[in-house]
């Protein structure tokens, strides 16, 4: 996309899983281990059909593909125990902790819409409160009454947007997701998205996004009107 295609922007939206934390790798682990238990395979294909659902969505996507004979509350609860230990530890993605502090420095409001639960949320940021404490607010998808629909419906996107003071337009949102259907549901929710996939994403499947990058480090707010970050980033585009 032509730098200049590119909207002035206020308020910026991050996903958790895949974009701010590094759990997708650990999320892979515990399915495909799970599936091998009940001598299935976790193919590919079907983690980058999960990535960005809500919790309950995942987990009937996986039995129905699969054919595991669990109920969707029992993988769930085989998937906590897996990975409790390894999620209470779960590290930032390359690059957050100066994005987010450069958002800081310049008083760009923040806030996180995950289509984790709650419980999930706390489990996974509860040793980097310090961090987290810089987002306005946190939408939790697969606990929050009022997100009806999981991404790619726009639901969570709206939602988050609507928490903040002032009620803001969605199209002043820069959205940072690492999924495709997270891209889908920010697009759909007419804001722009700024999109750090797995490189293990096909690169058809980062079509949509308004802007694509390897890492966070490679941001460069002027695109989107935002001050300077400084010399670290490169604008070429």
């Amino acid at each position: 996309m032509n730098r200049s295609s590119f909207k002035p922007v206020t308020h910026v939206i991050f996903d958790l899983d895949g974009t701010l934390l590094d759990t997708e790798r650990i999320h892979k682990k515990t399915f495909t281990k799970i599936a091998k238990d009940y001598g299935k395979e976790f193919p590919d294909d079907l983690r980058i059909q999960i990535l960005g659902k809500q919790e309950m969505d995942v987990a009937i996507l996986i039995i129905d593909r699969l054919q595991l004979n669990l109920t969707p509350e029992e993988l769930l609860q085989l998937a906590r125990t897996e990975e409790e230990k390894e999620l209470r530890n779960v590290q930032l993605m390359h690059g957050v902790r100066d994005l987010l502090e450069y958002f800081c420095r310049h008083k760009i409001p923040m806030a996180v819409a995950t289509s984790s639960s709650e419980k999930s949320y706390h489990l996974k940021t509860g040793h980097l409160k310090n961090i987290f404490s810089v987002f306005h607010h946190v939408v939790t998808g697969s606990s929050d009454p009022e997100v009806k629909h999981g991404k790619p419906a726009p639901d969570i996107f709206n939602i988050c947007a609507s928490r903040f003071p002032g009620n803001p337009a969605n199209n002043k949102f820069l959205v940072f997701e690492d999924s495709p259907n997270g891209v889908t549901a920010a697009v759909a929710a007419c804001m722009q998205v700024v999109m750090v996939p797995d490189p293990m994403l096909p690169k058809e499947m980062t079509d949509n996004a308004t802007h694509v990058l390897e890492s966070m480090e490679d941001f460069c707010p002027e695109m989107f009107s935002l001050p300077p970050r400084g010399s670290s980033c490169s604008c070429s585009s």
